[in-house]
């Protein structure tokens, strides 16, 4: 529940905040007709996000033993992948991404295209809603799947949208710098979790023939098959006899990952061409 908890509030935050950029710049030049449109674009998001998550599950029912091994192994490193890039590509666009919005919003009410309005906010969206699916079905392989695994996602993301409502409506209560770099740092420790438990499902599949020698075995303490074992195996990634090949990559990942997202400098965006800015300054 914990997991896919924090998940769902960091990545809802940053898609309730996608959807305030579009509609407060609808509602600031008098276009609010067109939140229909929006609104369109995030379901058709949504549902493509539900369509994706549902394939993966029932690719991964039909599969053999040691082939689901490997499927879940590959979709956790996946994910964590994919959560990287776009941790680094939303921490070097924060500072532009509500402007490049505003832009595309303008272009397209410039050139009175419905579709084009519809296709930018479910792109928007999708891409966090995508990256948000492929990590929620990647920690649900990890034990802490059913009922609880699925209101902690709903949980988080009735948080996330109440939110971006409070921001919608004008409430700066929540300093959203430092959320975003605390629920940052708490991703990555998610993921370096995810990097230890695919390596392990990636060997049981014998997709990797070894893992190295197992520096100790800590079952009779807090076994894997207890609540708290599974509930520690899900969210950190703990493994009772881990081998040395998953000590060393979560660690690795780990301190290089977050300490590349907290003290790396980030290059600003690039400043949108003359002509963007005309477009938007012509409909504002």
């Amino acid at each position: 529940m914990l997991f896919s908890f924090l998940v769902t509030v960091r990545e809802g935050v940053e898609i309730a905040l996608i959807v305030v950029i579009l509609l407060g710049y609808l509602r600031s030049i008098g276009q609010r007709r067109y939140f229909s449109t929006i609104w369109l674009g995030v379901g058709v998001a949504a549902a493509a996000c539900v369509a994706v998550g549902a394939g993966l599950e029932l690719a991964a029912r039909e599969l053999s033993s040691s082939a689901m091994e490997a499927f879940e192994g590959g979709t956790m490193l996946l994910a964590v992948a994919l959560l990287t890039m776009m941790a680094f590509w939303m921490k070097r666009q924060s500072s532009g991404i509500s402007r490049e919005l505003r832009e595309q919003v303008a272009r397209a009410l410039g050139r009175g295209s419905v579709a084009a309005l519809v296709l930018l906010a479910a792109s928007s969206v999708g891409r966090e809603g995508l990256e948000t699916t492929l990590f929620l079905f990647a920690g649900s392989k990890n034990g802490e799947g059913g009922l609880p695994f699925l209101l902690g996602g709903v949980l988080g993301f009735a948080v996330a949208a109440a939110i971006g409502w409070s921001i919608y409506r004008g409430s700066s209560w929540l300093p959203m710098k430092p959320f975003f770099t605390i629920s940052g740092v708490v991703v990555i420790v998610l993921a370096a979790g995810l990097v230890s438990n695919g390596i392990a499902h990636l060997h049981e599949a014998g997709v990797l023939a070894s893992v190295g020698p197992r520096p100790w075995d800590t079952d009779g303490a807090i076994s894997l098959t207890s609540t708290l074992g599974q509930f520690l195996n899900t969210v950190l990634g703990y493994d009772s006899s881990p081998g040395l090949v998953q000590i060393a990559c979560y660690w690795l990942y780990l301190i290089a990952t977050a300490g590349a997202f907290l003290f790396l400098p980030v290059a600003k965006p690039a400043a949108p061409p003359p002509a963007a800015r005309s477009d938007a300054a012509r409909v504002a």
